[in-house]
């Protein structure tokens, strides 16, 4: 099973021709499941998170922000929202989403929405988070990352899958936030990379970040229950992707982190990647 976790990076900078470099790189990847955070959404209809799954024959779960007023004024433009969602490649039989917890002096309605996938044998309990950014926020990360651990306990049940959590904690994984998440039974699936791999998804060599960490930082991340039967859900590799340009387009601020995971105890049934 190949999961994904992406920011797209909402409707900033030449967000149209970062639309196609998004599905080129996601075409390649042939992602089982994928958590997206910034996804836009037009008030004409147009979705983001729709028409990718549209084009990936893939099923959509979408939340919207309920207060994407800071957002938009950012790009002048109340017509668009904002919202997290969930592609997949089984139907979603099950969806709930979670306002995250902040002080409403920086509260821009971030999300955790929650996904079960209807994969065969063994429903998958899928989340994906979009906790606040900047330095001065790890307490208000805390909190939130609090909330999720709950929100993932409420929602793992009835299932030998264990729960896979995605999406941009906006920390590092020594961050307290984080390792929050790692207290409440949640393994970093970063832990099985190539220690020689590229690790960060905040990365200086990326144009669209103005003024980036050097050498940059692992702010993304896919996290792992305890492996079910026969080791199900294990973690058999992870890496980065989106992480450079597309036909001389870098497709979002963040590269994506790829992880396959072990679905049945069987290996992989197609060239590159894990199958059911």
């Amino acid at each position: 099973m190949r999961v994904v976790t992406w920011n797209l990076w909402w409707r900033f900078g030449p967000w149209a021709d970062r639309q196609k470099a998004i599905l080129a790189v996601l075409r390649e990847l042939r992602p089982d499941a994928v958590g997206l955070q910034e996804v836009w959404a037009a008030d004409d209809g147009d979705n983001l998170a729709e028409w990718l799954a549209g084009e990936l024959g893939l099923h959509c779960a979408w939340s919207a922000s309920e207060a994407p007023e800071r957002w938009q004024r950012r790009i002048g433009d109340d017509t668009v929202g904002i919202g997290t969602a969930v592609l997949s490649r089984w139907p979603v039989v099950e969806r709930a989403a979670l306002r995250l917890p902040a002080p409403e002096e920086i509260d821009d309605g971030r999300l955790a929405l929650y996904a079960r996938l209807d994969a065969p044998g063994h429903p998958v309990p899928f989340f994906t988070a979009h906790l606040n950014s900047g330095g001065h926020a790890s307490a208000v990360r805390r909190e939130q990352a609090a909330a999720l651990a709950d929100f993932v306990a409420a929602h793992r049940h009835g299932t030998a899958f264990p729960p896979v959590v995605t999406g941009d904690f906006n920390a590092r994984p020594e961050s307290p936030e984080v390792r929050l998440l790692r207290a409440g039974g949640l393994h970093d699936a970063w832990q099985h990379a190539d220690p020689a791999a590229p690790a960060a998804t905040w990365d200086a060599a990326n144009p669209h970040i103005p003024d980036p960490p050097v050498p940059g930082a692992r702010i993304d991340h896919i996290h792992v229950g305890p492996p079910g039967p026969g080791g199900l859900g294990r973690v058999r590799a992870v890496r980065r992707a989106g992480d450079g340009p597309v036909d001389g387009v870098w497709p979002s601020d963040h590269a994506a982190v790829v992880a396959d995971l072990v679905a049945h105890g069987r290996e992989a049934t197609a060239p590159g990647r894990p199958g059911w």
